[in-house]
């Protein structure tokens, strides 16, 4: 394995444990997911100069762009838990309550 290839997965699976141990706050959930989408995006975009094919030049802006629509649906469901709830934090959040 490469140090570019040992980099992006090793930040993958830190946004990835950030997200599975750190589950105190919707932001931080957020953010850990918003830095596991800019790592793949990175490697796929690395793996699409390195094949030099017109085909694979297209997956890093599609990545880009469901990560843009994830981005703004998870900012608007944090706005619309801080309005409801008065708070972001995950564990006064129960869905058989709703």
């Amino acid at each position: 394995m490469t140090p570019v290839h040992f980099s992006f997965s090793s930040a993958f699976i830190l946004g990835l444990m950030g997200l599975a141990f750190h589950r105190t706050h919707l932001l931080s959930a957020l953010l850990c997911l918003e830095g596991m989408m800019l790592s793949l995006f990175i490697a796929l975009a690395l793996w699409a100069l390195q094949f030099e094919s017109i085909s694979f030049s297209a997956a890093p802006m599609l990545l880009l762009a469901f990560s843009a629509c994830e981005a703004s649906t998870g900012l608007a469901l944090l706005v619309a838990t801080a309005r409801t709830h008065g708070t972001d934090r995950l564990q006064n959040l129960n869905l058989l309550q709703c």
